[in-house]
């Protein structure tokens, strides 16, 4: 039972690493290229649906490493697991302090309400996500240790 958790746990998270990295360098690069109304525009509707979707599924791989962590303590990589939960919690504190903020307030921009600063606050998201990206790969990398 707990391989079946170790693989199941492994899969969500490296699958949200999956998407919060193209949305790093695939997604927002694409957007970035687009007209001020139709980039803006997407990273809105970008913010809108990941906005629902990415609290569940940060929260829900916390509480997959967290009873993995538990469950598996007497085994060898117990501390690569834990490790790898210290981290997730840093992602989802990052993300509750630094760029969920900035995300509610651009999901509700238009083209006639954005403010004039709405590039930079766009550019700060970013560069805070990419912070946020590699604390998250590095958990991954971590969980896949473990099993390893």
């Amino acid at each position: 039972m707990l391989t079946a958790l170790e693989i199941a746990t492994t899969v969500v998270v490296g699958l949200m690493v999956g998407v919060e990295f193209s949305v790093a360098f695939v997604v927002n690069p694409i957007l970035d290229a687009l007209p001020d109304d139709s980039r803006q525009r997407g990273r809105s509707h970008g913010g809108r649906m990941l906005g629902a979707v990415m609290p569940v599924w940060y929260i829900g791989s916390l509480v997959l490493v967290g009873v993995w962590a538990v469950a598996g303590w007497h085994r060898d990589g117990a501390g690569l697991v834990a490790t790898a939960g210290a981290l997730l919690i840093l992602s989802v504190v990052m993300s509750l302090l630094l760029l969920v903020p900035i995300n509610d307030r651009g999901k509700t921009w238009t083209a006639e309400n954005r403010p004039a600063d709405w590039k930079e606050q766009m550019n700060r998201w970013d560069r805070l996500h990419h912070i946020r990206v590699a604390v998250i790969i590095a958990a991954f990398a971590l969980l896949v240790t473990a099993l390893a």
